[in-house]
């Protein structure tokens, strides 16, 4: 870590490890074929799988609009500043690797609230010598908590790149989704930047459909939002080119393969005017 965590907790303040309740961040690594998961994770993560096949293609779709997002922001946009909301466990490729590959004094803040995410963010989330990556133990539903903290580390003077992908399916109700994007996104100085993306339900519906009943029904509700809905997200900001689409298609790079298919997950970037 460049600074130890942002918040200040000691370890008597952490949460305990649960192994016998299945949680998101664990889940999505079994998708990506990692092995930080539990077998609770594992069982729900397979009925999942057989229920909607398509969603190991969109784990690894995301994966990559994340890195293409990071790269462009870092790059064209001169973002220095990256507030990653719902990280999950590291994999390749994080946003702090993408992001200071382009511009090493890059300072990114991850936050997550599963105590497994942690112990592997104090491992292996490193920085770079001239940039700072650090970590809060935070809910998403906590954005006062995850501003006070990550001012310590991020100027709030300065354009952010704010990271909010597959975490809002966990605030169930839509209101209370879009105040905590609202609330985050007011902290933020104008030339900052939304970066979003999260589960819909078009491309496979009846699939979609049942894979969040299975997750409800096996402790981990994630609300799947229709096209429209996430869209609103995105509201008072300007979007950049292509707008709201799949993460398979935002910005893609040229390939023989052709156009990709169209997943499950919309995303979008958009810039705070």
């Amino acid at each position: 870590m460049g600074e130890g965590s942002a918040d200040g907790s000691g370890e008597e303040h952490r949460p305990k490890l649960d192994t016998s309740v299945p949680h998101s961040a664990r889940i999505w690594n079994y998708f990506l074929g990692g092995k930080d998961h539990f077998t609770v994770d594992r069982e729900l993560g397979a009925q999942i799988r057989e229920a909607y096949p398509g969603i190991v293609d969109i784990a690894r779709q995301s994966r990559g609009f994340l890195g293409r997002a990071v790269r462009h922001l870092a790059g064209a946009e001169g973002i220095r500043q990256f507030l990653d909301i719902g990280t999950g466990l590291p994999t390749a490729d994080n946003t702090h690797q993408v992001a200071q590959r382009v511009a090493p004094e890059s300072r990114i803040v991850y936050v997550d609230n599963d105590p497994l995410v942690l112990v592997h963010a104090n491992a292996l989330l490193t920085s770079s010598p001239p940039g700072v990556t650090d970590y809060i133990e935070a809910d998403v539903r906590e954005p006062d908590k995850i501003l006070e903290a990550a001012s310590k580390t991020l100027d709030f003077g300065e354009p952010v790149a704010l990271m909010l992908l597959g975490i809002m399916g966990q605030v169930l109700d839509d209101e209370e989704a879009y105040g905590i994007v609202r609330h985050l996104l007011d902290a933020l100085p104008s030339g900052s930047h939304l970066v979003f993306e999260d589960g819909t339900k078009v491309v496979l519906p009846e699939a979609a459909d049942e894979a969040e009943r299975i997750r409800a029904e096996g402790g981990d509700p994630y609300r799947l939002r229709t096209p429209e809905q996430i869209a609103r997200f995105f509201d008072g900001l300007t979007l950049l080119e292509p707008g709201v689409v799949s993460v398979s298609r935002w910005r893609l790079e040229p390939s023989t393969f052709g156009e990709a298919p169209e997943v499950d997950a919309l995303c979008g970037v958009a810039r705070k005017p």
